[in-house]
């Protein structure tokens, strides 16, 4: 039986930093992972790989759409789809190969399998017995199912499915106006795909500040996109490789159908603790299928932790590497913590959109006074010049004392834009103490400086 100061049990983000930050403090650290790669869903079948399409995508269509317009002239490009696929391959396979350089560098043990945790202080991989002082579940998550849909990952795909389809569909119907749906859909779109996007609520992107979100959905229909909001989906059938999507819209439950050579449901994730044994411990859980955990990460069970997606929180890769941080740092006796209300959201469509801390529709519900600061990307001269400049800043600031609450970004490199504003809001900014920084010209940030500044006296050049 080996013995470890810590077990983490699944290396995606959350669990494959949490062990290198508590290698780099000392600890005897291993990793269970049953899949063939590390990384977790992440770096296999998630964040990096839709983000490579992205960029393949969105390179296709400035060829196609902007090149002509700045002289370079030329056949467009056709697309092969199996050399787009072994592209993103390739970039996945990069980055996997880097976390097996990164364990080896911080000697972290990789157990090669599927965890079970018998008894507490003990992890089984197959028929090997570990102990540990300390066990963290960091186990993710998984594609959440929709009653009356049959996903069979070639004609209904979850986002994996996605990832890997044997030709371009010329229909596409994605069920859920989501991040991870609209991302997808916007590949799709751009290489051809007719998309239409069904949506049990009223609006897109739940939870999203509702100017942005109606901003976002006018920008992506523009760009071919069709939406069916407030439906609910009754099921779908699949025939001779075609799909057909029944759904119900619910302001007057008229019923309705839509054909599709591909269905993608993106209905959200739900935690994945199958085969851990959980309830045989005894561990606390919560409604929704996440590990019951303090602010500690603790489970009811000593010596039992649980991140990431396993636990309650936004279902984000950088939440759960904070999270692994700060929990490495708790078990090596220090003072780990997350700040929890500066947690950026991304969504990585074209043009990108970004958010950090609190809604318009939160503070008007909470009674909080606020003022907002707007800024036009048609006011920035770096975005016109790369015909980027639909979208807009909005930022959020206390009425009295001008603190930065919140910060909402659709536009050019949206998801790098926001972060200054998450270190402003760090430390306690106000806008004015942003309005005041310089930034280099010409740069999408200084439509954030602008942002800041329309909290104030107003912005320059609006």
């Amino acid at each position: 039986m080996a013995s470890f100061d810590t077990i983490i049990i699944g290396a995606g983000p959350g669990g494959y930093v949490c062990a290198i930050r508590a290698a780099q403090l000392g600890l005897k650290v291993a990793v269970v992972e049953g899949r063939e790669t590390l990384g977790g869903t992440c770096l296999n079948v998630g964040c990096i790989p839709s983000k490579a399409l992205l960029h393949a995508t969105h390179s296709l269509h400035e060829a196609e759409h902007n090149f002509a317009k700045m002289g370079l002239k030329g056949k467009s490009p056709s697309v092969d789809w199996d050399q787009m696929k072994t592209y993103k391959q390739e970039v996945v396979d990069g980055n996997t190969k880097g976390i097996e350089f990164l364990f080896k560098k911080n000697k972290v043990t990789w157990l090669k399998g599927w965890a079970s945790i018998p008894a507490p202080g003990q992890v089984k991989v197959g028929d090997e017995l570990h102990e540990a002082k300390n066990i963290v579940i960091a186990t993710g998550s998984e594609a959440a199912s929709l009653p009356g849909v049959t996903v069979d990952e070639e004609t209904v795909v979850t986002s994996t499915g996605a990832l890997t389809l044997k030709k371009i569909p010329k229909t596409m119907v994605v069920i859920g106006a989501g991040v991870i749906g609209l991302e997808m859909g916007s590949v799709y779109a751009r290489l051809g795909t007719e998309v239409t996007v069904v949506e049990y609520l009223d609006a897109i992107t739940p939870g999203m500040d509702g100017e942005v979100a109606k901003s976002f959905q006018k920008i992506l229909t523009k760009q071919g996109f069709t939406f069916v909001l407030g439906a609910a989906v009754q099921g779908v059938e699949v025939k001779n490789g075609k799909a057909k999507v029944s759904y119900k819209l619910r302001k007057d439950d008229t019923e309705a159908s839509l054909d599709a050579d591909c269905v993608l449901v993106a209905t959200g994730r739900k935690p994945y603790v199958a085969g851990l044994g959980l309830e045989a411990l005894g561990v606390e859980m919560l409604p929704r299928g996440q590990v019951k955990t303090d602010a500690h990460f603790a489970t009811n069970i000593k010596g039992l932790y649980a991140i990431g997606d396993a636990i309650i929180g936004p279902m984000l890769a950088h939440k759960a590497e904070d999270e692994g941080v700060a929990l490495a740092e708790i078990m090596a006796g220090k003072a780990g913590h997350v700040n929890y209300s500066v947690i950026p959201g991304v969504v990585y469509t074209s043009p990108e959109v970004a958010s950090v801390g609190q809604t318009e529709e939160q503070l008007k519900e909470a009674g909080h006074a606020y003022k907002v600061g707007k800024f036009p990307f048609m006011g920035n001269a770096r975005a016109k010049a790369v015909f980027q400049a639909e979208g807009f800043v909005k930022m959020l600031a206390d009425k009295d004392t001008d603190r930065i609450l919140g910060c909402h970004i659709i536009g050019p490199g949206a998801g790098d834009l926001i972060h200054e504003v998450c270190v402003a809001m760090e430390f306690g900014a106000s806008a004015q103490d942003l309005a005041m920084t310089c930034h280099a010209h010409p740069t999408y940030s200084e439509a954030v400086r602008e942002a800041a500044m329309a909290c104030g006296d107003g912005a320059i050049h609006a």
